[in-house]
């Protein structure tokens, strides 16, 4: 197919096809970058990102601009020697133009087709109110009844309405359709550190799938993250005062949280590159303007917006004028 390079063809047992982008949370990226380099698996293929992607600032280095690297879309090889699948797993590091989502998604089960795949499996989060100091639970959606009950021996929570935003959600809509059996392993993340990296929730899909699939590895780096994230946070709580209050956090103390957040970390790239694309879109068509404030508040990031925001009502008075 047009737009996929295959380097190798390796010969794969029943094998199931991972996919990750990056979301809320960092959840199935990190997820899937944790498997990916715990398994060493091998990579075999790509699709080529110029149809899906486009530059949305440039780059400085050493005082000289340049032009970014595109994001990159990379299928890799697991042999799985103690259980009955092999894995593909398939990574991006940003979530392409959604408009065209479904010829992406295409691309990735022309591999599907070719491999033979069994399974489709993506994870996402799931913002919850819960404390950061809590194991996450881990929930489960599926595409047919089937896998839902054999999920259910896993002692998971059936999400049972709702959706999945993003490609971690709407490529198993995509696989569905081209009759690929799939589930969702979202992993619960407290609703004041959307905008940060969770290892514990990635930590705790991981470990879901790792018992359905019979695969041991070593989840010793990513529970240090956590922890080491975890007192992050409890300082910060510290020093709100937060942490002294007794009950659970209530609504104002979430958004103080959150803002305060947003300034000792960065937003995903995949949410930096939406928003910039509704930017773009509010340029055109300043009716945009409402779901690109929607966005900048979900993130807590109008403040370091609100001049860029401003300036698209400056210029439609100016073109009107």
């Amino acid at each position: 197919m047009e737009g996929i390079k295959i380097y190798r063809r390796p010969r794969l047992k029943n094998p199931y096809l991972i996919c990750a982008w990056p979301g809320m949370g960092e959840v199935a990226f990190q997820a899937g970058q944790y498997l990916l380099e715990q398994l060493k698996a091998e990579e075999f293929a790509e699709i080529e990102s110029k149809d899906f992607f486009y530059p949305t600032g440039c780059v400085i280095e050493n005082g000289v601009l340049d032009a970014p690297d595109l994001p990159y879309n990379k299928f890799y090889f697991y042999k799985n020697k103690t259980g009955k699948n092999d894995l593909i797993i398939f990574i991006s590091n940003a979530q392409p133009d959604l408009s065209r989502a479904e010829t992406y998604s295409q691309r990735i089960t022309y591999i599907a087709k070719i491999f033979n795949v069994r399974m489709v499996v993506t994870f996402a989060s799931m913002p919850s109110a819960i404390d950061h100091i809590q194991p996450p639970n881990v929930w489960f959606t599926a595409t047919d009844e089937r896998i839902n009950n054999e999920l259910k021996k896993y002692s998971l929570n059936h999400l049972t309405n709702g959706q999945i935003s993003g490609m971690n959600g709407l490529f198993l809509s995509m696989a569905k359709k081209e009759g690929y059996p799939a589930f969702c392993l979202l992993g619960e993340i407290p609703l004041y550190t959307i905008q940060i990296e969770n290892p514990k929730a990635s930590h705790a899909v991981l470990s879901v799938l790792c018992g359905i699939l019979n695969i041991q590895i070593d989840f010793k780096a990513l529970i240090e993250q956590a922890h080491t994230l975890e007192s992050e946070i409890n300082k910060l709580l510290d020093y709100l005062k937060v942490g002294q209050t007794s009950g659970p956090i209530g609504e104002e103390d979430i958004e103080r949280i959150k803002k305060s957040l947003s300034q000792l970390t960065k937003l995903p790239l995949s949410i930096k590159e939406k928003i910039d694309k509704l930017f773009i879109q509010a340029q055109k068509d300043i009716s945009k303007a409402g779901t690109l404030k929607e966005e900048l508040d979900k993130w807590n990031v109008y403040k370091e917006y609100e001049d860029r925001f401003l300036d698209l009502f400056k210029k439609g008075k100016d073109t009107n004028n």
